[in-house]
């Protein structure tokens, strides 16, 4: 969750940092993914990539909804993130189901076109967005439908924004250089619906979802969230970098504001997302 992040990122430092909190990343994004799931609702037999998979998780919802003839291929730039999810996938004997390290707005998969494209965040870290969306449609048939989220501005994702507004009490962080990838280069919706007609596709629907997310995973008590977003967050490094002093004031500011929303179901802090279709035109 690095405001400015590149392909290396994901492949190296953030893919391995993203794997040591799997559980939480999962469970912090589950109602936003399954509001997407519901909104893609995948039919047997359809032919499925899932871009950014990560550890799996929705790959594998999709691989229930698509089998017993259907088939979804989990695509990560993330070496070991795409190990584990195999991992996982053999562990619970999930059929239709594959995975490959590659990069969506490149590559081309052997098994492409696909009757569907899905992705729960993993369209924001395009170098070049044009050219990847480009790419995205030709892998798709004609007719073929992509659905995905992104995350709407930032002023509406308090659980990010606030925190960061923490952080600076303490120490300048760095603001993304314009038009760099990150979790907010898709924000602009008017923008991005014109980004995804450039590159050719048609029917375009946004429909923007605010609900929970849950700091830590659901659950989690305020100590469980602060290590979670200190480890994991995008001010982290900068954190990381400050004398001690200055890293347990921030520490505590911070403890002081998960710990006020604290509830038996864990920390949950308001977000937005806009969840996106679009079709490849057919014929």
């Amino acid at each position: 969750m690095n405001p400015s992040l590149r392909r290396d990122d994901w492949a190296g430092e953030m893919g391995e940092r993203w794997l040591t909190n799997l559980d939480q990343f999962e469970s912090m994004m589950q109602p936003v993914g399954q509001a997407l799931l519901a909104r893609a609702a995948f039919k047997p037999g359809e032919r499925v990539l899932d871009i950014g998979c990560g550890g799996g998780d929705n790959t594998r919802s999709i691989a229930a909804a698509v089998a017993p003839s259907g088939y979804v291929l989990g695509l990560d730039v993330s070496p070991a993130l795409i190990a584990e999810a195999r991992r996982r996938a053999t562990q619970q004997a999930v059929p239709c189901i594959d995975f490959l390290t590659a990069d969506a707005a490149t590559d081309t998969p052997a098994a492409a076109p696909f009757d569907r494209l899905f992705s729960r965040f993993g369209v924001m870290f395009f170098a070049d967005p044009p050219a990847a969306f480009a790419h995205l449609l030709h892998l798709l048939p004609p007719g073929g439908r992509i659905d995905f989220a992104c995350w709407a501005p930032l002023a509406d994702n308090p659980w990010m924004g606030a925190l960061a507004d923490i952080v600076r009490r303490h120490v300048a962080l760095p603001a993304p250089p314009a038009g760099e990838p990150g979790p907010f280069s898709l924000a602009d919706v008017t923008a991005l619906r014109a980004l995804l007609s450039a590159a050719g596709f048609v029917d375009i629907d946004s429909q923007l979802w605010r609900g929970p997310q849950w700091l830590g995973g659901q659950g989690a008590d305020a100590p469980a969230a602060l290590r979670f977003a200190l480890q994991s967050m995008s001010f982290s490094r900068v954190v990381e970098a400050q004398p001690e002093p200055v890293r347990q004031a921030i520490a505590d500011d911070l403890l002081a504001y998960l710990a006020a929303r604290h509830s038996s179901a864990g920390i949950a802090l308001d977000a937005s997302a806009w969840l996106v279709s679009a079709w490849r035109p057919p014929g």
